[in-house]
């Protein structure tokens, strides 16, 4: 309510001399309002209330201090204080006055005026500051109104930038639309097809056509009309394979490499834009088809309307028609390539496969050196063990007797790397071989695999064997097909991550033993089937070879068996191998072990600590005299220097790879010196080299390592007839290959 007075006395005071007037008359005023209020509210009211009627008089001096100021709020304490008083008592002296009440009242006027000074003065710098914005936002809207004015021009003529950059971008969007369509096809029916229905949709066109050069007859033949181009071409008799005459119709310059723009078709005295226009179309576009420097065929589009096609229009054809070119002569190269891409791709990846597997092969005869070296001292003294100590226990004579098969099955293996880039040359002697004792023997050799290693996951596979009783042998090599079913049970193993159940099982009949290994895991789909005897091939990631059912089909082609695999996703797989069963008459060839006759005196050659002393132990127990060398020219030295002596070396077995001087010059050193002592060759390439006739000279034996000491007796028996040892038959050769 205050502020409202407020306002209504300021806007009541204009001028400055009118407001201080009324400044100085508020005291009196407000006086006589509390007088006149101080009378009507006695009136009213009885006499015996006592009502506070100083309080008309205080509001009367706060408000002459407020909107007065200083003087008038002065005035009235005057009055309040002294002047009514006297008025009403003349006999009131001066010292009656209450001078500490008026003091306080005086105080508390001024207070208020000062107050009220504050807010004027800062009312006043408001409405000054106000002014002032008001000006400002005036200004700031004049050059607001000038800005957006400029920005409105600025915003049309990007606009128009703008809608020329979406057309082009347009255009460009519609050449790669098209590219990208003709670039997947590869036949150029299909990409004319797709380039003029493409440009009746989005460029648009009324008309459009493909025409292809005949320059024999000099004239053009229509090759592919739109789909919205056939509603005009029963007006203008022109269908596909219809003949354009080129000289007699306007078109020698277009064929000659120029794009041709006629804006009116029906001011063109040439039979075939008459044609055109004929058929209501105002204005035509001709973009030769040119790849090098040949023009082969000829784009056309038309618009009803006359001056149709602008500069970009024509532009964007011209591209447009260089790239249908390209992609024309492209197709016509791809269809020219493609039959013999088709002759080459077979023979390719058979020459691919080929060299992969030879490379594999050259690494693996590395591999198999060292690895034979390893293995030589194991295979010696197990065969030892097994031969001179009697008194063995049956489990450990049986846990032996699986260390020197899975040795021998090893060695064969490493043996064998070479077959899978030398296919063909590999001769298999096969032998009667029992499957049922087999598989015995590969549930043994594989118990690891398929008990223990899942064991440790927590994940259990069951092996169970459903071996027929009187199982006629079969003709084959017992360590390969041993091998073969390894593979077949690791790979049954690893088809069941989360466990399940490996039957081994045997069958004949019809002249016929069948072995399977079955298993209860994640099965084959059909692809997989159809590709799982490649080579190289796997689905187990970087834990596959893609070797495995390669050399199982391997064994199974040299053992002359059929290999046969049933599968089925989620339930598991079969895998089967048939052999013929062995001739009735056909009886295992005895073995005959070497005893050793009379003593001799032997030279090893060889640079590994391991088998110089493996086989000095091993000839030693047979009761020879050995003498080692760590290197080839340390056994030259060593064998002239017997030369001279009283007792000459009766042979030298030496290891052919060694560094400085091999097996060679060693060979070569000790024929030299005697042409009678025999050279028996101990190598890890001594399949290789005998399978590929690469005998070294001067070499009278090559055996292989890991050797076998009956193979190392016959040799020095054979070499050496005048210490020729005792031959004795021990039983059939369950175990030889």
């Amino acid at each position: 309510m205050l502020r409202t007075l407020n306002k209504t006395f300021e806007r009541s005071l204009a001028s400055a001399r009118r407001r201080r007037l009324a400044q100085y008359s508020l005291p009196f005023a407000g006086l006589l309002a509390a007088l006149i209020a101080h009378y009507g509210i006695s009136v009213l009211i009885p006499k015996n209330v006592d009502f506070p009627y100083a309080l008309l008089y205080l509001i009367a001096v706060f408000a002459s201090a407020w909107y007065g100021g200083y003087g008038p709020g002065a005035i009235a304490c005057l009055l309040t204080m002294i002047g009514l008083p006297s008025l009403v008592d003349h006999s009131l002296k001066m010292g009656a006055v209450d001078l500490t009440r008026f003091v306080a009242l005086t105080a508390v006027s001024l207070a208020i005026s000062k107050v009220s000074n504050v807010q004027l003065g800062a009312r006043e710098n408001l409405a000054q500051a106000n002014n002032e914005l008001d000006q400002k936002v005036q200004q700031r809207g004049e050059d607001l109104a000038q800005a957006n004015a400029d920005l409105r021009a600025e915003v049309e003529r990007r606009r128009l930038t703008e809608e020329k950059l979406r057309t082009q971008i347009g255009r460009l969007h519609l050449l790669d639309q098209i590219t990208c369509a003709i670039g997947e096809r590869q036949d150029l029916k299909s990409i004319f097809q797709v380039v003029v229905g493409t440009l009746e949709d989005n460029l648009p066109i009324d008309f459009g056509c493909i025409c292809s050069s005949n320059p024999q007859t000099e004239s053009l033949t229509v090759t592919c009309l739109g789909t919205k181009s056939a509603a005009f071409s029963g007006e203008m008799d022109l269908l596909e394979k219809a003949t354009i005459e080129t000289d007699r119709n306007g078109m020698a310059r277009c064929l000659a490499g120029d794009l041709v723009y006629e804006p009116d078709l029906s001011r063109v005295n040439f039979p075939f834009p008459a044609r055109l226009a004929g058929g209501g179309i105002g204005s035509a576009v001709a973009a030769p088809l040119r790849t090098e420097s040949h023009v082969f065929g000829v784009l056309i589009a038309g618009r009803r309307d006359v001056e149709g096609f602008s500069s970009a229009d024509c532009e964007f054809l011209r591209q447009l028609s260089e790239h249908v070119a390209l992609a024309a002569h492209q197709a016509q190269m791809y269809e020219a390539l493609q039959n013999a891409y088709d002759d080459l791709r077979h023979s390719q990846q058979s020459v691919m496969e080929q060299e992969r597997l030879r490379v594999l092969g050259q690494m693996a005869s590395g591999i198999a050196h060292d690895i034979n070296n390893a293995l030589s001292p194991v295979a010696l003294y197990t065969e030892s063990i097994l031969e001179r100590e009697t008194g063995l226990s049956a489990r450990t004579r049986a846990y032996l007797e699986t260390t020197q098969r899975a040795i021998e099955d090893v060695a064969h293996t490493v043996g064998r790397m070479r077959e899978f880039y030398r296919r063909g040359e590999t001769r298999v002697a096969l032998k009667p071989v029992d499957l049922n004792k087999l598989a015995r023997q590969v549930v043994d050799l594989t118990r690891a695999r398929w008990h223990d290693i899942p064991m440790q996951r927590g994940v259990v596979i069951e092996m169970r064997t459903e071996l027929a009783s009187g199982l006629p042998p079969v003709s084959g090599s017992e360590s390969e097909i041993r091998e073969a079913l390894t593979n077949l049970v690791f790979n049954a193993a690893d088809a069941m991550p989360q466990g399940g159940t490996i039957t081994i099982g045997t069958l004949s009949g019809g002249g016929s033993v069948r072995i399977r290994v079955e298993d209860t895991g994640i099965g084959m789909d059909e692809e997989t089937r159809r590709r799982c005897l490649e080579p190289f091939f796997t689905t187990k990631g970087e834990r596959g070879t893609g070797l495995g059912l390669a050399m199982v089909y391997g064994v199974a082609q040299r053992q002359n068996a059929d290999l046969d695999i049933a599968s089925v996703p989620g339930e598991g797989t079969i895998v089967s191998l048939v052999f013929s069963a062995a001739d009735s008459g056909e009886a295992a060839a005895p073995v005959i072990v070497h005893r050793p006759h009379s003593r001799l005196q032997i030279l090893i050659v060889d640079d590994d600590p391991l088998i110089i002393r493996s086989l000095r132990a091993i000839l030693e127990d047979d009761g020879h005299a050995v003498t080692t060398a760590t290197g080839g020219q340390e056994g030259i030295d060593l064998v002239e220097a017997s030369a001279t002596g009283d007792e000459p070396f009766a042979a030298v077995i030496t290891d052919l790879g060694m560094p400085y001087v091999d097996g060679r010059k060693v060979a070569a050193a000790v024929k030299a010196v005697s042409r009678e002592t025999p050279v028996i060759m101990l190598t890890g390439w001594g399949q290789r080299i005998v399978a590929e006739d690469d005998v070294p000279p001067h070499v009278d034996r090559v055996l292989n390592k890991p050797p076998k000491l009956n193979q190392l007796r016959a040799a020095l028996a054979e070499l050496l007839p005048e210490a020729t040892p005792v031959a004795v038959t021990v039983g059939a050769a369950e175990g030889a290959d």
